[in-house]
């Protein structure tokens, strides 16, 4: 049997190929549910007219919806695009601010085309596939701090036949180039550019000294020979989406962390809990076959020591990561923070695996400027989602009590520890979005192909139902809730559903999407979400892009507005072919917005015989004017 490319296997089907799922039978009863796109419409998840959605509230009518519509947007929808570049409305521009390999330093060489760069400059640059990003304001400097999720071994590695790892060096160019790049930005007569040598700058790689802190700490499950203690870690792996707490830190998810894991023996003997979090013989990157670090035989407990929420302060370029396991370990998606009407932190974390969970985290402790925020994040609760039929629902505890484990065992392996509460399987939970003008939140479930086929990697049934209401859902949803009181702590939310993705023009049943998705503004696979200061949603898109079959009419991975009073979606802007729209802030003036272009397949942005870079683009109106 020919051994598959790995390089070009995603993340989910890289778990797949390590851990296959058993196909169930049994579920055409389930199955079954499965709404036709008149039930639909006119059942509980009702969406009302073509041109408005059901709000917690009610129904919109069409003509006020449109009314509305007309004035919210502030740009005309462009359309679907197949080319290698970017595309924005009329009255709009693109700029390139920071790109893969772009010297951060004084001292670092410009980016090599034939080599992909070096070990050392790697780690003087400027970082591959950036993801989730926030801006901060910090004496008069305006500093991102954006996330590096991981890399394409056949660009990072051009040289070397397959993309893998030929030796200890190749590693660890491959490890600085992922992790998270802090650097200052600054606007001049030519738009956005990078501060070179900023005092700020840091780039924060697979192997920079953390410190595990909160209930988890020091258990034995995060022990090493390297760290008898189990507080201290070298590095943070596959950072994904981000958060910004009130405080002024950055927190950066590690999601897809396995996949830097192998074992030399391949007798190995995995337990329940490395299938569980999708660990085996084989990584993605070859990290175990020259670091031993990374081979799961000789260092059975390093991979609990990812899989976590990482806080760091961008304002102190000295300052020390640390982990945070009160959130619990799974594949963190982002971390939305909003303050609860008594000042306690609330943290929204999906886990994004196809049939895992939706979490928060509430703090102990409220906050207020000028207190000690050092341990605010390792005191409080984690909670685990449960949606109803009713489109009620509740956020169960996760405790020694209800979960029947240490408090330590709970948090490490918290995909365990919802499943024995009875937590609702999800449509791999992706970022989480929190509505500045309005109690409530949203959560794009970005696809499941398995839903009502196969269960999630716990064994547990994954229905059609609730807010997954599609069998084999290849196009994926955005789920919103209200809490109850407006209080985001309480444990109690009524829940509708945004919008679906699909396509009217192939499919006239469920598969079409919701009354919301038009022909002008199909789209696949929602993923990163954020609002901006007027309560829109931002909407970026990580699908299948071929423009055929299912998917003909979708075009590239894009970046659309929702209006959540109307329901209404335009597309903004069309991303490169073959790349993922992930990651989105903006200026403190707010004239401008930062969107990240991550693995374009086109040799995106430099041109022809040059390599794809990932980038930073900076949006703005060519009038100047405030938007966002």
């Amino acid at each position: 049997m020919t051994r598959p490319d790995l390089t070009t296997l995603s993340f989910d089907e890289m778990d797949e190929l390590r851990d296959p799922r058993p196909d169930v039978q049994g579920f055409d009863h389930v199955v079954e549910r499965a709404l036709s796109r008149r039930g639909f419409l006119n059942g509980a998840l009702a969406f009302g007219s073509a041109a408005a959605v059901m709000g917690l509230g009610g129904l919109a009518s069409t003509t006020s919806a449109r009314a509305q519509a007309a004035g919210r947007f502030a740009f005309a929808p462009i359309p679907i695009a197949t080319d290698g570049t970017v595309h924005v409305p009329a009255g709009y521009r693109w700029d390139v601010v920071a790109k893969w390999g772009q010297p951060l330093f004084p001292d670092a060489p410009d980016f090599d085309h034939e080599t992909g760069g070096t070990a050392a400059s790697s780690e003087r640059a400027f970082g591959d596939n950036n993801d989730g990003m926030e801006m901060f304001s910090i004496d008069g400097h305006t500093l991102i701090a954006v996330n590096n999720e991981y890399t394409n071994p056949e660009y990072l590695h051009p040289k070397n036949p397959d993309g893998a790892p030929a030796n200890a060096e190749d590693v660890r160019k491959t490890q600085n180039v992922q992790g998270v790049s802090v650097i200052e930005v600054a606007e001049g007569a030519d738009g956005w550019s990078v501060v070179v040598g900023s005092p700020f700058t840091r780039r924060i790689t697979n192997t920079t000294p953390m410190r595990l802190s909160g209930p988890a700490a020091g258990h034995d499950l995060l022990k090493t020979a390297a760290d008898p203690s189990g507080t201290k870690v070298l590095g943070t792996l596959n950072n994904c989406g981000a958060g910004k707490t009130p405080w002024g830190t950055y927190l950066t998810c590690e999601e897809n962390f396995n996949n830097f894991f192998g074992a030399s023996n391949p007798d190995h003997g995995f337990t329940d809990t490395d299938k569980r979090y999708g660990l085996g013989a084989e990584s993605g990157y070859g990290y175990e076959k020259f670091d031993p670090r990374f081979d799961i035989t000789q260092n059975p407990n390093e991979p609990h020591r990812f899989g976590w929420v990482v806080e760091i302060d961008p304002a102190n370029p000295a300052s020390t990561p640390v982990k945070r396991t009160a959130l619990g370990r799974f594949k963190h998606e982002n971390a939305a923070v909003v303050l609860a009407p008594d000042g306690r932190v609330v943290v929204y974390m999906g886990d994004d695996e196809r049939g895992e969970f939706l979490y928060k985290f509430v703090s102990t402790r409220p906050y207020a400027p000028g207190i000690d925020t050092g341990t605010l994040l390792d005191e409080g609760q984690l909670y685990v989602a449960k949606f109803n039929d009713d489109q009620s629902g509740e956020w169960l505890p996760l405790t020694p009590e209800s979960t029947g484990m240490t408090m330590a065992e709970m948090l490490i392996f918290a995909r365990v520890a919802a499943s024995r509460v009875g937590a609702t399987t999800m449509d791999r939970p992706e970022w989480v979005a929190v509505n500045p003008i309005k109690a409530e939140a949203y959560c794009a479930l970005t696809n499941n192909k398995n839903r009502g086929v196969k269960p999630n990697a716990g064994g547990d049934a994954t229905p059609v139902g609730g807010p997954n209401p599609r069998a084999k859902n290849l196009y994926g949803q955005v789920v919103r809730w209200a809490p109850v009181g407006d209080d985001h702590a309480a444990t109690g939310f009524k829940w509708d559903l945004y919008v679906m993705a699909g396509n009217p023009t192939v499919h006239n049943d469920a598969y079409a999407g919701s009354a919301n998705i038009t022909e002008g503004n199909m789209f696949n696979s929602p993923d990163g979400m954020m609002f901006d200061s007027a309560g829109m949603l931002w909407i970026q898109t990580d699908g299948e892009d071929d423009n055929a079959g299912d998917f003909k009419g979708h075009g590239n991975n894009q970046m659309l507005v929702g209006d959540p009073v109307t329901g209404q979606i335009a597309r903004f802007l069309t991303g490169p072919k073959g790349c993922e729209v992930t990651g989105i802030t903006w200026a403190p003036d707010r004239r401008t917005v930062f969107v990240g272009i991550q693995h374009p397949g086109a040799p995106f942005p430099d041109g022809e015989g040059k390599l794809p870079r990932s980038s930073i683009i900076a949006i703005s109106r060519e009038d100047g004017a405030v938007f966002g």
